[in-house]
C-alpha cells in the first residue's frame, strides 16, 4: 500500500465560542471524519449567526504525495443576517489560526487558515519561515499552503491590524519521520560461549523520539525493548546498545532490530520497520591440545594410519584440521560424535624423510586454534636374501644355502648368525630323501633409534628320490565303518611325487584312492598297491575290512507272532552285521529275557523288545506277541438286566472276551417279537457309533459271542423308561383365568416313565393363596417335572379377563354448554380383553363427533336438541356395563331495542309479534335459522333442556349411578339471538 503524506490536525474546539459558533459545528464534522480544506461561510446560509468572518478549517488529510484533497465550504455572512427586531451582542476582537496544532510528515505540506472577527481589518498576514506554495485570501481571511516542511517545530503566527490594534493567534507545526532506516551493527564473525557481545541498533532521523520504541530481537523472541517517552519533540533518531552472553543455542541464530513509531495518539497510524537480520556463529574450543596417535617409527614406503582427535569442541562440524608429516600435507576422514572430533588418515613416508620427522596436528574453530606434534623416525629396512645352489637336486648331491642382507643388518641362517652386521651366513649339505622339502629360514634384525627391527626369509629344497610306501602312509589293513563317505588314502614318498595303484589280485574291484566317497559291504577284500616315479617303483598287499551295525529283518524276525492258548512256542530272532552281534528279547515292562521253549498263556501276549548289538552299534525291534483264546461273558461287561432310557442315546454294552473279538448278537425271545435285534455299543466307540434308530422293546434277549476258537451264549432282561416331557399340549405355554372363577392353579401334566411329580411356583413372588382369581394373578410361572431319570420345566404365562366397568364418565365443560357452543364428553372403561365404547344420545341431537376408539363424544355449536341424557356402554366377552350424564343447553335472552323518535310504536309492536310468532311457530318446531343480513336484525332460537326459567349463564351436567340418567328440573327454554352486520 502506497502511504502518501499524513498530516494530524488539533482543532481548537473550545467552550469560548458561541453556542452555534461555526467551529462548533465544524467539530461536529471533524468527529465524524469528514476530511476538509476550505470553507466558505457564505454557502451556509443557517451558520450566518456567527459573527466570525469566513475561515478555512483544517481536519486530517490522507491523501498520495501526488495530489491534494480539497473540499470548499463557502459560508456568508450577510450585513443583513440579523434581524433588526434581535439585538446583537458585541463579541471582543480575536484572530484565529486553524490548525493551532498540527503533526505533518517530514517533507509534507499543510494548508493553514488565518481568519478575524474584525469587520474591516487594515491588514493581515501569516508569520512562518517555511516555505509557501500558494496564498488565498478575502476580507477577513487568509488561506497559505506551506510545502516541504522539515524543521521538527515552528509556530507561525497569524495577525491583522484592526482599530489601530494588533491581533493574533499562534500556532504550533511539528514533523514526523517514519524510522526507514533501521540499522543493526555487524555482529563478530565467532563469538566464544560464555562471553558478552554487544547488539547496537541505530535507527537514524526517525521522529519525534518520544513516540519511538527499538526492540533487540533473537528471532522471534524479544531480548531487550526500550520506549524513549518523554523525550523532547525535537529529538530525532536513537540508538539501542545491549551486551548479551553468547550460548550454544545461539549459534546460527539470527538476531536484528525493530523500530515502533507510534503516532496513534495524535490520530495517525503505527509505523514499524525492521532491520536485515544478521547471524551469529558461537563457538567453545578445549584448552587442552588435541592427542596425536602415530607410530614412533615408520619404514619408507610403508603406509601406516596415524590419527588426531579432540573433544569439548563446538559446533565440531565447523572446525578446521590440519594434519601433515614433516612437509607432507595428510587428507584425514573427520569422524564426529557428539562434541568430539577424530581425524584419521593413512601416512606413506619416502626416502628423502628418513631420519627424524615431525607429524603436526593443528584445530581451528572460530578465532583460536589448538595444535600437538610427535617425532616420528623414518627409516629403510629391506627385506633379506635367501638363495639355494640349486632348487632341486637327485638324492646324494651337495646343495649350497646363502642368506645376507643391507650394509648395516645382522642375519641368521637356521639359527647361525653371521660374523658382523651387514656380512652373509652360508649352509652347506648332502641331500637325502629327509631333506625334500626341507625349509631354510634366514632372519635378518636391525636397530632403529633403540628399538631392534627384524624380517624373515625362507625357502624350501626339493630331493629327487624313488617311492616309499610306508606303513604311516599306506597301513597294511584297513578298518571303516559301513555308510559315511570316507577318503581312501595309499600315499608314497618320493620326488617327483609317484602314481599309487590299488586293485585285486583277480582284476576285480579298485580303490578309488583320494576320491571321497561311501564305504560299502562290496568293498571289503585285500588289494595290491603299488606306487612309481621316473626314479623307480614299490609293492604292497594291504587288506580292507568293512565293519556295519546289526540289521533285523523281516524275514529273521517278524513284527508280528500269534501263538494258541496252552500250545508250545518259543521267540527267536536272528541278527546280521559285522562283527556278529548278539540277540536278546525282553517283554515290555519287565527285565527277564525270553528264552527257550514256553507253554503258551493269555498273559504271554504283549510286546516284546529284541536288540542286536555289536561294536559299530545295535538294532532294536518291536514283536507283538498275539494270543488267540475262544470267547467268554462277565457280568460287569454284558449285565444280565438293563434298563435303557428314552433320549440318552446309550446303546446296550455287551463286552466280550475272546481273541480274535468275538461277533455278539442279542435277538429277541420271550415277551418281543422272534428276531428282534437289541442295538449294541461297539466294543471301541467313535463318533459314528450307531444311533438307537426306535425305541427297543421291553423283553428277553439271547447274546450269542461267536470267533474262531469257539461260541458262548448269555440271557438279558431289557426295560424302557424316560426322562420327564412337559409341551404345549400338555402343559400350555399360554393361559387364560376369569376374574372370580376358583383358583386351582396353572393346567399342566408331563410325560415320563415313572410317572413325573409336577410342581408350579410364580416367578417373582410367593405362590397367590386365594379362594378366587384375582387380577393379581397374573403373571408367569414356572412348572417343574420330575422323576427318576431328570427334570423339565415350562414357563407360563397367565392372564386374567374381567368384565367392563365404566369407571369414568365426564363432560367438558363440567358446568354445561351455551346454546352455540362446544362440549366433549369423554367415557373411560376397564376390562380385558379391552371393551368395545358405544353411546345414546337424546333424539334429534345431530352432528355429532367420535373418537377412532369411541372414548371420546364431541359437539361443535350446541343446539336445544344436543341437551339430554347421554349413555356410554363398555362391552367386551364377559358382560356389558353402561353409565349416563345429563347435559344441559341454556343461555339469557337477548332484547334488541331499536329506539327512535319516528316510529317507535310501530317497531315495538312488530317485535312483539315476532316474539310471539317465534315462541309459538317456530321454536315449537325446535330450531329456527336466521341468515345474517347487512343493515338488518334476524334471530335464531334455540330449542333444548332447561334447568328452569332464569336467566343461568351456562349449562348443568352431572353423572348418576350406573344405570341411571339425570332429568331436567324444568319445562321448555326458548332463546332468541338477534344478529346484525
Amino acid at each position: 500500500m502506497h502511504h502518501g503524506p499524513r498530516i494530524g490536525i488539533l482543532p481548537t474546539c473550545g467552550p469560548r465560542r458561541p453556542a452555534l459558533s461555526i467551529t462548533q459545528r465544524l467539530c461536529s464534522l471533524h468527529a465524524l471524519g469528514l476530511a476538509t480544506e476550505f470553507l466558505d461561510v457564505s454557502a451556509v446560509p443557517f451558520l450566518s449567526l456567527d459573527p466570525r468572518p469566513p475561515f478555512v478549517f483544517f481536519t486530517r488529510v490522507y491523501s498520495p504525495p501526488s495530489s491534494l484533497i480539497q473540499l470548499h465550504f463557502s459560508f456568508a455572512l450577510p450585513s443583513t443576517s440579523v434581524s433588526p427586531s434581535l439585538p446583537v451582542a458585541q463579541e471582543p476582537l480575536w484572530a484565529d489560526l486553524q490548525p493551532r496544532v498540527a503533526l505533518v510528515e517530514r517533507g509534507g505540506s499543510l494548508w493553514l487558515n488565518c481568519s478575524t472577527n474584525c469587520p474591516r481589518p487594515e491588514r493581515g498576514g501569516l508569520e512562518t519561515s517555511l516555505r509557501r506554495n500558494g496564498t488565498q485570501r478575502g476580507l477577513r481571511w487568509l488561506a497559505r499552503q506551506l510545502v516541504d516542511i522539515r524543521e521538527p517545530e515552528t509556530q507561525p503566527v497569524c495577525f491583522f491590524r484592526c482599530a489601530r490594534r494588533t491581533l493574533q493567534a499562534r500556532g504550533l507545526i511539528r514533523t514526523f519521520q517514519r524510522p526507514d532506516r533501521v540499522e543493526l551493527m555487524p555482529l563478530p564473525a565467532w563469538q566464544p560461549v560464555g562471553e558478552n557481545f554487544t547488539l547496537s541498533c541505530r535507527v537514524p532521523g526517525a521522529g519525534p523520539r518520544g513516540s519511538l520504541t527499538v526492540t533487540l530481537l533473537r528471532g522471534a523472541r524479544e531480548l531487550v525493548r526500550r520506549s524513549f517517552s518523554g523525550e523532547s519533540p525535537r529529538a530525532r533518531g536513537a540508538v539501542l546498545t545491549a551486551a548479551v552472553l553468547a550460548r550454544r543455542e545461539d549459534h546460527g541464530a539470527n538476531f536484528s532490530c525493530r523500530a515502533e513509531l507510534d503516532l496513534r495518539p495524535h490520530g495517525l497510524g503505527l509505523f514499524e520497520n525492521r532491520s536485515a537480520p544478521r547471524m551469529l556463529r558461537t563457538f567453545a574450543l578445549s584448552p587442552e591440545p588435541p592427542r596425536l596417535a602415530a607410530p614412533r617409527l615408520l619404514e619408507v614406503g610403508s603406509e601406516s594410519p596415524v590419527s588426531c582427535s579432540l573433544d569439548r569442541l563446538f559446533p565440531a562440524s565447523e572446525a578446521r584440521v590440519y594434519l601433515a608429516l614433516g612437509a607432507q600435507r595428510l587428507h584425514p576422514d573427520i569422524i564426529l560424535e557428539g562434541d568430539a572430533l577424530r581425524a584419521a588418515a593413512t601416512a606413506t613416508a619416502s626416502a628423502e624423510q628418513e631420519g627424524a620427522t615431525q607429524l603436526a596436528c593443528s584445530v581451528t574453530l572460530g578465532r583460536e586454534s589448538r595444535e600437538t606434534w610427535e617425532n616420528v623416525t623414518v627409516y629403510s629396512f629391506p627385506a633379506p636374501l635367501l638363495t639355494l645352489s640349486a632348487p632341486s637336486v637327485p638324492e646324494g648331491e651337495t646343495v649350497t644355502v646363502t642368506c645376507a642382507a643391507g650394509a648395516r643388518a645382522l642375519v641368521t641362517l637356521d639359527g647361525v648368525p653371521a660374523a658382523a652386521p651387514g656380512q652373509p651366513v652360508q649352509l652347506q649339505l648332502n641331500a637325502t630323501a629327509n631333506d625334500d622339502r626341507r625349509s631354510f629360514f634366514c632372519d635378518a634384525t636391525l636397530e632403529v633409534d633403540g628399538e631392534v627391527l627384524s624380517k624373515k626369509e625362507s625357502t624350501e629344497l626339493r630331493v629327487l628320490y624313488a617311492p616309499r610306501l610306508d606303513d604311516s602312509d599306506c597301513p597294511r589293513s584297513w578298518t571303516w565303518p559301513e555308510g559315511p563317505e570316507q577318503t581312501l588314502r595309499c600315499e608314497a614318498r618320493g620326488n617327483p611325487a609317484p602314481s599309487v595303484h590299488c586293485a585285486r589280485p583277480d582284476g576285480g574291484a579298485v580303490l578309488a584312492l583320494g576320491l571321497l566317497g561311501p564305504i560299502t559291504r562290496a568293498l571289503a577284500g585285500t588289494y595290491r598297491c603299488t606306487a612309481a616315479n621316473v626314479q623307480g617303483e614299490a609293492v604292497k598287499d594291504v587288506t580292507l575290512t568293512v565293519e556295519y551295525a546289526p540289521a533285523l529283518d523281516s524275514v529273521s524276525c517278524p513284527e508280528r507272532i500269534t501263538w494258541l492258548e496252552g500250545t508250545e512256542a518259543s521267540l527267536r530272532c536272528v541278527a546280521h552285521g559285522v562283527p556278529p552281534p548278539t540277540v536278546s528279547c525282553v517283554r515290555s515292562g519287565a527285565a527277564e529275557v525270553i528264552e527257550g521253549l514256553l507253554h503258551v498263556a493269555r498273559e504271554h501276549a504283549g510286546t516284546y523288545r529284541c536288540e542286536a548289538t555289536n561294536s559299530r552299534g545295535s538294532a532294536a525291534k518291536t514283536v507283538a506277541v498275539t494270543v488267540e483264546y475262544g470267547p467268554s461273558f462277565e457280568e460287569l461287561s454284558c449285565p444280565s438286566n438293563w434298563t435303557w432310557v428314552e433320549g440318552s442315546g446309550r446303546l446296550f454294552s455287551c463286552e466280550v472276551d475272546g481273541k480274535p473279538q468275538p461277533r455278539v448278537e442279542c435277538v429277541g425271545s420271550r415277551g418281543t417279537t422272534e428276531r428282534v435285534l437289541l442295538p449294541l455299543a461297539p466294543p471301541d466307540p467313535s463318533p459314528r457309533a450307531p444311533s438307537i434308530p426306535s425305541e427297543p422293546a421291553s423283553g428277553i434277549y439271547t447274546c450269542n459271542a461267536t470267533n474262531q476258537h469257539g461260541s458262548m451264549v448269555k440271557m438279558v432282561a431289557v426295560s424302557v423308561e424316560s426322562p420327564p416331557k412337559m409341551d404345549e399340549s400338555t402343559c400350555p405355554s399360554h393361559q387364560t383365568w376369569l376374574e372370580g372363577a376358583e383358583a386351582v392353579g396353572p393346567a399342566c401334566a408331563a410325560l415320563g416313565r415313572p410317572s413325573p411329580q409336577v410342581s408350579c411356583s410364580r416367578e417373582g413372588g410367593p405362590w397367590p393363596q386365594r379362594i378366587h382369581v384375582s387380577r393379581q394373578d397374573a403373571g408367569t410361572y414356572l412348572c417343574l417335572a420330575t422323576n427318576a431319570h431328570g427334570t423339565d420345566t415350562r414357563t407360563i404365562t397367565v392372564g386374567v379377563e374381567y368384565r367392563p366397568v365404566v369407571a369414568e364418565l365426564a363432560a367438558s365443560p363440567p358446568g354445561g354448554v351455551r346454546p352455540g357452543g362446544n362440549f366433549t364428553l369423554t367415557c373411560r372403561a376397564e376390562a380385558w380383553p379391552p371393551a368395545q365404547i358405544s353411546w345414546r344420545a337424546p333424539p334429534g341431537a345431530l352432528n355429532i363427533g367420535l373418537s377412532s376408539n369411541n372414548s371420546t363424544l364431541s359437539v361443535a355449536g350446541a343446539l336445544g336438541s344436543h341437551g339430554g341424557e347421554y349413555e356410554c356402554a363398555a362391552t367386551n366377552a364377559h358382560g356389558r356395563h353402561a353409565r349416563r350424564i345429563t347435559v344441559r343447553v341454556t343461555g339469557p335472552w337477548l332484547w334488541v331495542a331499536v329506539g327512535g323518535a319516528v316510529g317507535g310504536a310501530a317497531l315495538l309492536a312488530a317485535g312483539a309479534g315476532l316474539a310471539f310468532y317465534v315462541q309459538s311457530t317456530a321454536c315449537k318446531k325446535g330450531e329456527y335459522n336466521v341468515q345474517e343480513a347487512e343493515s338488518s336484525g334476524e334471530a335464531v332460537c334455540l330449542n333444548g333442556a332447561g334447568g328452569g326459567t332464569g336467566g343461568n349463564d351456562s349449562a348443568q351436567g352431572g353423572t348418576e349411578p350406573d344405570g341411571t340418567a339425570e332429568t331436567p328440573a324444568g319445562g321448555e327454554v326458548f332463546s332468541i339471538q338477534l344478529t346484525s352486520a
